[in-house]
């Protein structure tokens, strides 16, 4: 069945590759000496007439010959060399001047170069960070020459293993230097100030106040210190800080910074982190992934990341899981399709086996096969073709292909499986969902649930029994607790006033002793109410039958207010009473008499 559903598999894959091809290879160039990653790579207009460029930041060998280079078509037109390795690049509008030409932002080294109309304009350099005080005082000592060399690396090395602030590059490079090196590495670095400075690790853009294209734009900067700081588009001063628990690798941020917007952190400690304006100080959400992340991309409100266990899985903003998919190979590169003249919105996945896929939230729509392993890839406008997939491969090459005007992506999957409309979500009714989510929170914490029900009705019984027993001790309650004079009494009251009929009930529960020498007397407010007899003497009471008593009580206030009237069951020659009752009287609603 295994090989059944290999075989199966290997023929939809073929037929997507094979079946009705999507693209057009515009061009390849095995030999164009072009080595970056797709944070390296952008498209755009860089002069405002309509043909976009091609900006790569080229890694050259590592060691040098790193450049910024621009391409028109297939032949480069501008090359400005970079003095470290860059990390990411960004082009952004800094103002709203006539014509609309962005600016181009290079991330390397502590360093932003920011390069306008293809010529250097600027270049922010990240604030330094705080230098550890114990190695400080070292390096001034070696200095002034007060202390050995052989010492101060001992020191140093104490102070990497114990101190919570980092060693500076200085202090790192010497403890790698060699015993009979190390006097003249410190002459050479010694008279210089001691500095702790930070690297770029990612690059991105922020709209500031409209959510237009060619709109002024914040760089957002990922460091190595685990910070991310947002940078004014015209001053170049940072704006916003924010901190993470891990060093930030991949960004994307959507929003606008004047009014609200999120940004969605994959670290290097395999989580990702959600950031919002309202409390940027401290990640409001968190996924952790089942390995580390090498690529992530934002589509619609959703999250795509790609982990190095050859998977690729989705989330929401709020970090549930929605799906994953297992890959025939490694991940080398992520980046995002938006084919925005037909609202197709897809994540390209290039991987080691020489193939990019297309997916669409989880379905495989298509395939691309290639001569070499592609590292890096970019799609959108190039010259003034709309939809061109740029990418470049391990051994340097540059490929071109243009998606064709009559391609149409199926949303089927390469592997078995229930149907697509299984997976599309129902319009479920707020009432139906909560009662759904309420069964599936009873069914996983039923016993927890039991047990705080069980906790809650005991103490309601132990509450109800000593209020109960309380107001027998007392003879607050209308029935009597005596064994000797066992009572019941009730109340009832006709009218609607001012005068009022009050009737009381009084029943001798005992089964074959009557009760004698009672009395009956009312408490109340003289202020409000007056009655005509507030004082009775009870005959003898038979068991089991039922003795009225009835008096007439007048409403004397013409306020709407009404109040409680107490009666006592006594015994003669006894001031406790044997049994109580509360009558609640109601509002007079006719005036009283004068």
């Amino acid at each position: 069945q295994h090989s059944i559903n290999n075989e199966i598999r290997k023929r939809t894959v073929a037929s997507i590759v094979e079946g009705n091809p999507k693209w057009l290879d515009a061009h390849y160039d095995p030999v164009a000496n072009l080595y970056t990653f797709t944070s390296c790579m952008a498209l755009a207009d860089l002069h405002g007439d309509g043909d976009n460029k091609l900006v790569v930041a080229d890694l050259g060998t590592g060691a040098y010959s790193m450049k910024l280079r621009v391409f028109r078509g297939t032949a480069p037109l501008v090359e400005n060399t970079l003095i470290d390795l860059p990390t990411g690049v960004a082009t952004f509008f800094m103002d709203t001047n006539e014509p609309r030409s962005p600016a181009i932002a290079v991330a390397s080294g502590p360093f932003v170069y920011v390069y306008k109309n293809l010529r250097p304009y600027f270049k922010f350099t990240l604030p330094p960070l705080e230098v550890n005080q114990l190695e400080m005082d070292l390096w001034i000592q070696a200095r002034e020459d007060k202390i050995d060399y052989m010492a101060l690396k001992e020191m140093l090395e104490n102070i990497r293993s114990k101190g919570d602030v980092p060693l500076t590059v200085r202090s790192l490079k010497f403890l790698m230097v060699e015993p009979q090196e190390m006097a003249a590495f410190a002459a050479v670095h010694k008279h210089t100030p001691l500095k702790r400075q930070t690297v770029i690790t990612c690059l991105s853009t922020l709209r500031k106040s409209l959510a237009d294209e060619d709109a002024v734009s914040c760089l957002v900067v990922g460091t190595e210190s685990s910070d991310i700081f947002v940078l004014d588009p015209e001053a170049f001063t940072i704006l916003a800080k924010m901190s993470l628990p891990s060093v930030p690798v991949f960004v994307d941020i959507s929003g606008l910074f004047d009014v609200e917007f999120r940004v969605v952190v994959a670290c290097r400690n395999g989580n990702v982190y959600t950031l919002k304006r309202r409390d940027s100080k401290k990640p409001r959400h968190c996924i952790e992934l089942s390995s580390q992340p090498v690529g992530l991309v934002r589509v619609n409100k959703n999250v795509v990341v790609g982990c190095m266990d050859e998977s690729l899985q989705g989330y929401t903003q709020k970090g549930k899981k929605l799906w994953t998919v297992n890959l025939p190979a490694a991940i080398t590169t992520m980046q995002l399709m938006d084919h925005k003249g037909r609202g197709f919105k897809a994540v390209l996945v290039a991987m080691v086996n020489s193939e990019v896929h297309i997916y669409r939230d989880k379905y495989l729509v298509n395939i691309i096969k290639t001569q070499d392993v592609v590292t890096s890839v970019c799609f959108g406008r190039y010259g003034r073709e709309d939809s061109t997939l740029v990418m470049t491969t391990k051994g340097g090459g540059l490929a071109i292909k243009i998606l064709k005007r009559t391609a149409v992506f199926e949303e089927k999957d390469a592997t078995l499986g229930p149907p697509v409309a299984q997976n599309i979500k129902l319009n479920v009714p707020k009432k139906t969902k909560l009662y759904v989510d309420q069964t599936l929170r009873e069914r996983e914490c039923a016993v927890s649930m039991h047990r705080v029900f069980q906790t809650d009705l005991y103490r309601l019984r132990l509450e109800a029994a000593r209020a109960y027993m309380k107001a027998l001790d007392s003879c607050l309650a209308p029935v009597s607790s005596s064994l000797a004079e066992p009572l019941k009494l009730n109340a009832t009251v006709q009218g609607i006033g001012p005068n009022f009929k009050l009737t009381l009930n009084l029943q001798n529960t005992s089964p074959s002793r009557p009760c004698v020498g009672l009395f009956v007397c009312f408490l109340y407010d003289e202020r409000l109410y007056s009655m005509t007899q507030a004082f009775f003497k009870l005959p003898m009471l038979v068991p089991g039958l039922n003795y009225p008593i009835e008096t007439f009580v007048e409403c004397r206030s013409d306020q709407g207010i009404s109040d409680i009237i107490k009666v006592f069951a006594v015994r003669e020659g006894s001031s406790i009473p044997i049994l109580t009752a509360h009558i609640n009287m109601p509002v007079s609603e006719g005036l009283p008499f004068s």
